[in-house]
């Protein structure tokens, strides 16, 4: 879509599957517009897309990225260890970077929990797509107990896990579990990544399990509600399939799935970061 006069204009560093989706939902965007996709194979899905959608396209990386600007925003989409590369490349121009990929770097941001810091800052911290489906209902839940122990499993679909994503999930695991104990204020925190190879395809889901002293449960779903509606605002597919408030333990279970675009449904895990991503980017003028 044509932006308008005050749009913002952007490039997509990376054309794996995140980068593909986000081409897309930038592309659908009245506030930004996207003047480069740049990846590093030139016969890549994601770059062959963003040429066929009019968008400048590049395989050289962020050197382009360099080449090309300023831009007001970069996505990186890349992996773990590329990522301090390029925000020391980035820096000096004053260029806002959105990191997609799983590092403990930058200022983590939340949409629904801490977004109204994110104008703020320059480097923006996403998590996960697992940080990004979990931490809204554990800071829901965190408002109203101490939990002394947290507990996240994500599952997703084989196929919606790219290459980059396989190799950081170590970092994924780790950058997870920091931004969960920053978030709630536990300090023992557990993370599980199962990717299925099932099919059909499963869904996006996050199991949550919390155990704490005492607490009212009525509250606790009231928070969880509204958390779950803030979510929705921006990722339609988001809700909550299951929540237990026990005595001394919570379960809850959200799943995500994936609505418009490209993506198949079961690509929730790649919906969820895309549209917090750009939903940033966006207020970020």
């Amino acid at each position: 879509m044509a932006a308008d006069e005050q749009s913002l204009r952007v490039a997509v560093l990376g054309a794996g599957l995140i980068g593909v989706d986000l081409t897309d939902k930038i592309h659908q965007s009245q506030k930004l517009e996207l003047a480069l996709v740049a990846g590093r194979d030139r016969d890549s899905l994601g770059l062959r897309r963003a040429a066929e959608m009019g968008h400048s396209t590049t395989a050289g990386g962020i050197r382009a990225v360099l080449d090309t600007g300023p831009f007001d925003v970069v996505f990186d989409a890349t992996n773990a260890d590329s990522h301090a590369e390029h925000w020391a490349a980035l820096r000096p121009t004053g260029t806002t970077l959105i990191d997609l990929t799983p590092t403990e770097l930058g200022t983590v941001i939340v949409p629904g929990v801490n977004s109204h810091r994110s104008a703020a800052h320059r480097h923006v911290n996403l998590v996960s797509c697992g940080g990004q489906a979990a931490i809204p209902i554990l800071y829901a839940i965190s408002e109203h107990c101490t939990p002394t122990y947290i507990e996240v499993v994500s599952t997703g679909a084989s196929a919606s896990a790219g290459r980059a994503t396989r190799l950081n999930l170590d970092q994924y695991i780790a950058t997870t579990s920091a931004a969960i104990r920053t978030f709630t204020g536990t300090r023992d925190v557990k993370v599980m990544v199962n990717l299925s190879p099932a099919r059909p395809a499963p869904p996006f889901r996050v199991a949550m399990t919390v155990l704490a002293g005492s607490f009212r449960a009525a509250p606790i779903r009231t928070s969880i509600a509204a958390a779950a509606q803030a979510v929705r605002a921006y990722t339609p597919g988001f809700k909550v399939t299951s929540l237990a408030v026990d005595p001394g333990r919570i379960s809850a279970a959200v799943e995500v799935t994936a609505c418009g675009g490209r993506l198949p449904p079961h690509a929730g895990s790649v919906d969820i970061i895309n549209a917090a991503a750009v939903l940033l980017a966006e207020q970020s003028r």
